[in-house]
């Protein structure tokens, strides 16, 4: 399995909130023997999107070529003013370039999808991603992870993942790499009621 870590903010810091998000999920999916990469929005250079251009430009080629080839991708965005980056958004729309194409877009890719915000409103980013993720013909994840910033690091080492999202991206990664969701047995749950 290939997978892709989209990093759709325009940080470029190594200890950004972006960043570190992107390094866990890429450490643990290694961890699991699958090949990740991490394509991160600001190093990309990707143009504003035009469709009378008569070449596709080469970032766009790349980047595609990233997009297509991987089975998983994992999605990542900031919440700004109620959505995700508008460049994040811009870059998704170049995949209008695959069209013509057999299996176009991201046909029966699959996608996780992880929105932070200042807020309680990180669900709202999500929403977002997931429609764009369904008209582009791919699978969003029946699960996903809408974060408040201020409780995603642990509060005594401010570059580690908090214990609570470091579960729920776990959760993500494994729903992600094995198509099942864990839930009690029936016989669990008959037990549980005596």
């Amino acid at each position: 399995m290939k997978a892709i870590i989209f990093n759709g903010s325009l940080e470029r810091r190594s200890q950004s909130t972006s960043g570190l998000i992107s390094n866990y999920f890429s450490e643990r999916l290694k961890m699991l023997g699958i090949q990740t990469d991490i394509f991160t929005l600001a190093d990309s250079g990707i143009p504003l999107f035009d469709v009378t251009l008569t070449k596709t430009p080469l970032a766009v080629e790349r980047m595609t070529q990233m997009f297509t080839d991987a089975e998983l991708h994992i999605w990542l965005a900031p919440l700004y003013h109620g959505s995700i980056p508008g460049v994040m958004k811009n870059c998704l729309d170049w995949l209008e370039v695959t069209a013509n194409r057999y299996e176009p877009y991201l046909t029966d890719k699959t996608v996780g999808l992880v929105c932070w915000a200042d807020g309680l409103q990180a669900m709202q980013g999500i929403n977002a991603m997931d429609s764009i993720a369904k008209s582009l013909r791919a699978w969003p994840l029946p699960f996903s992870v809408p974060i408040v910033r201020s409780s995603l690091f642990d509060p005594e080492h401010s570059t580690e993942i908090s214990e609570f999202y470091s579960g729920k991206f776990d959760k993500l990664i494994s729903i992600a790499t094995t198509k099942k969701i864990e839930s009690l047995s029936s016989s669990t749950f008959i037990k549980s009621k005596d």
